[in-house]
C-alpha cells in the first residue's frame, strides 16, 4: 500500500499523521460526549449545538469554515470546565471510545513506518488532554496539539497554540530541528485541505479519502493519494462497551430536528 518505503535509508526522518478523518473515522475532539455528558462537563443543550457543528464537519468536508466552526463552537462548550475532569473522562472512555473509530489502514502504516526506523507523529487541532493518551496507545513518539488556556484548573474558553492550518506546519518544522528530522525525506497524511501547508513541509505528502478540491490539490503538487475505509477495534477495548458518542450525538441531533419540525407542525396549526 503503503507511501511509506520510498525515504532515504541513513537520514533521521519521521511520519506526520493528522488524527480526525485520518487515524480515525471521527472528530475526537467529541467523541467522548457520552463521558462528558454523565461527567455534568456536558449539557444536552450545548451537547446538541456541538452536534450541528460535528456532523457539519463530517458530511462537509472539513474545510476551512468547518472546522472553525466546530473550533469556535467547541471552545465555547468547554470554557469553565474542569482539566481534572476531562483528562478523567477521556482516560476512563479511551478504548470504548476512541477502538471503533480507528482505521486498520492507519494502524498499519504506523507499524510500518516504526519498523522503518521513523519517529511518527500525531498532530491534530483537537486539544492535548485529549490527543496525547489517543497518541500513546497507538504508539506515537511526539504529539502536536492545540493548547487550551487554563486559570485555575479550569478552561478560560481561550487558546494558547492552535493546532490547525499553517500552525500545523509551523510546529512540524520546529519539531524537526529539535529531533534532527530531514522533512525532504518524511512523510505526512491527512484527510484535509486546511492541512495543505502540513502535506507541503514534508516530500512525501498523502492525501487521505480526499474530497475533490483536496484531489486535485495533490494531483496538482504530486502528492500521494489513500484509501482507508476499515475502522475496527485495534487498541484492545470492545466495541460492544455500551453506546459510542458518535451514537449519541447523532441521537441528540434527530431529538432536535423532530422538535424543530413539531414546533413548527403546532405553529403552522395555530396560524
Amino acid at each position: 500500500m503503503s507511501g511509506a518505503s520510498t525515504a532515504g535509508a541513513h537520514a533521521r526522518t519521521a511520519a506526520f499523521f493528522d488524527l480526525d478523518k485520518t487515524i480515525i473515522a471521527t472528530s475526537s475532539a467529541t467523541a467522548f460526549s457520552r463521558g462528558f455528558l454523565a461527567s455534568g462537563l456536558l449539557t444536552r443543550r450545548s451537547a446538541a449545538r456541538t452536534a450541528y457543528a460535528h456532523l457539519a464537519y463530517l458530511f462537509g468536508g472539513a474545510d476551512a469554515q468547518q472546522t472553525e466552526r466546530l473550533r469556535a463552537q467547541l471552545s465555547r462548550t468547554v470554557a469553565g470546565w474542569d482539566v481534572a475532569t476531562v483528562s478523567q473522562v477521556v482516560a476512563e472512555m479511551l478504548h470504548e471510545a476512541i477502538d471503533p473509530q480507528v482505521y486498520a489502514e492507519a494502524v498499519a502504516l504506523i507499524e510500518e513506518h516504526h519498523a522503518a526506523g521513523r519517529d511518527v507523529v500525531v498532530v491534530s487541532a483537537s486539544g492535548s488532554e485529549i490527543v496525547e493518551p489517543i497518541a500513546a496507545v497507538l504508539g506515537a513518539d511526539h504529539v502536536v496539539a492545540t493548547h487550551m488556556e487554563v486559570h485555575d484548573g479550569r478552561y478560560t474558553g481561550g487558546i494558547d497554540f492552535y493546532a490547525y492550518g499553517e500552525n500545523k506546519a509551523t510546529a512540524i518544522v520546529d519539531l524537526a530541528a529539535r529531533h534532527g528530522y530531514d522533512l525532504a525525506e518524511s512523510f505526512a497524511y491527512s484527510d484535509s485541505i486546511t492541512d495543505a501547508p502540513m502535506l507541503a513541509a514534508v516530500g512525501h505528502g498523502f492525501a487521505v479519502n480526499p474530497d475533490r478540491t483536496l484531489r486535485r490539490l495533490a494531483d496538482e503538487r504530486g502528492w500521494g493519494t489513500l484509501t482507508f475505509k476499515r475502522p475496527v477495534p485495534l487498541l484492545g477495548g470492545r466495541r460492544s462497551a455500551g453506546v459510542s458518542a458518535g451514537v449519541v450525538v447523532t441521537v441528540l441531533v434527530a431529538a432536535v430536528v423532530v422538535w424543530l419540525a413539531l414546533r413548527h407542525r403546532r405553529g403552522r396549526s395555530s396560524a
